[in-house]
């Protein structure tokens, strides 16, 4: 069974930065492609991003394209997102996903495996 942990979210200002990681137990982290979603309360879970199984390759959504940066660490089994210039439009869970058969996939019904996610807060 593989798991997701999530960690890294809080409380910031307007135009601040943190930095999310997502820990994936198991030792096959290198076969899945990997992907971030966020969900505000009322909202559907809306796409982030996602990289390729040893990142040479990720992609954004246009929300958040330029201000925030996928990274993975198949040696640590984890994937970060760095989210730098945070409004508070950016408010919501957020999800790390691991997709089996995807490339790079943007839909949350690709993603097999989900973690708890971690709350990110961003105050005016």
């Amino acid at each position: 069974q593989v798991q997701l942990v999530e960690s890294g979210g809080g409380s910031v200002q307007a135009g601040g930065s943190l930095r999310l990681s997502c820990v994936v137990s198991g030792r096959t982290f290198s076969r899945y492609g990997m992907g971030w979603f966020r969900q505000a309360p009322g909202e559907e879970r809306e796409f982030v991003a996602a990289i390729s199984r040893h990142g040479g390759s990720s992609v954004y959504g246009d929300s958040v394209k330029g201000r925030f940066t996928i990274s993975r660490d198949n040696a640590k089994n984890t994937v970060y997102l760095q989210m730098n210039s945070l409004k508070p439009e950016d408010t919501a869970v957020y999800y790390c996903g691991a997709d089996k058969d995807t490339v790079l996939a943007r839909g949350r019904l690709d993603y097999d495996y989900w973690g708890q996610g971690t709350q990110v807060t961003v105050s005016s």
